[in-house]
Order: structure tokens, then C-alpha cells, then sequence
């Protein structure tokens, strides 16, 4: 299989790629969340940023937003079963990156030498 530009496995990496959407995917993880929840948990993401990366993840079918008719208005995000499907695939990576990011760092090392 080749990799070309408008192959479905460059639509996967592409959605894994931006490092806040696989880490909101892992955040929602234990079920819905409201934003302000997600940002406490997350640590390190602006208002601005997380908001792109819901309207993102949602855009593609990863992410639910669910709203309440409440004063004053209350908003839920959750994973969609097709989200789910990539929180194996995040976990994997993950752990590589706990085995492996000690290497990482000492080849990176290694070249500024």
C-alpha cells in the first residue's frame, strides 16, 4: 500500500497528528465532559484552542456536543462511538511514547551535539 496524498490512512494520521485532538479524545474518555471541566483536566490548553479542537473533532465525527435549555446554557461533549474506535490506537501510541521517549530525547541530544 502506497502512501498518497489523498489516502485514508493520511486521513487517520492527519486527525492524530494535531496533539490536542488525540489528547481531548483521550480526556473524554470516561464520559462527557463540559469545557471548562476538559480545560481543568487537560492543563496547558487556552479557551480558544479547545474550542477549535471540539468544532474540529465534532466536524469529523469523533465528538457529540450536547446542549441543555438551561439559564444559563449548559454544553456537554462526548466521544461518538467512532471517537471510541481511536482510543486504542491513542493508547498504543502512548505507550510507545513511554517506552521510547528517553531514546527520543537522546538522539535529539546527540544531533545538537
Amino acid at each position: 500500500m502506497g502512501f498518497i496524498a489523498d489516502c485514508q490512512a493520511r486521513l487517520a494520521f492527519d486527525l492524530l497528528a494535531n496533539t490536542w485532538n488525540a489528547v481531548v479524545l483521550w480526556a473524554l474518555r470516561h464520559g462527557p465532559r463540559r469545557p471548562g471541566r476538559l480545560r481543568a483536566e487537560i492543563g496547558g490548553i487556552s479557551t480558544k484552542v479547545l474550542t477549535e479542537t471540539l468544532r474540529r473533532l465534532e466536524f469529523n465525527g469523533l465528538v457529540a456536543r450536547r446542549t441543555y435549555a438551561e439559564a444559563p446554557p449548559r454544553v456537554e461533549y462526548e466521544l461518538t462511538d467512532l471517537g471510541r474506535t481511536l482510543l486504542g490506537p491513542i493508547e498504543a501510541f502512548g505507550a510507545w511514547a513511554h517506552d521510547h521517549a528517553d531514546e527520543v530525547m537522546a538522539a535529539q541530544d546527540r544531533w545538537d551535539s
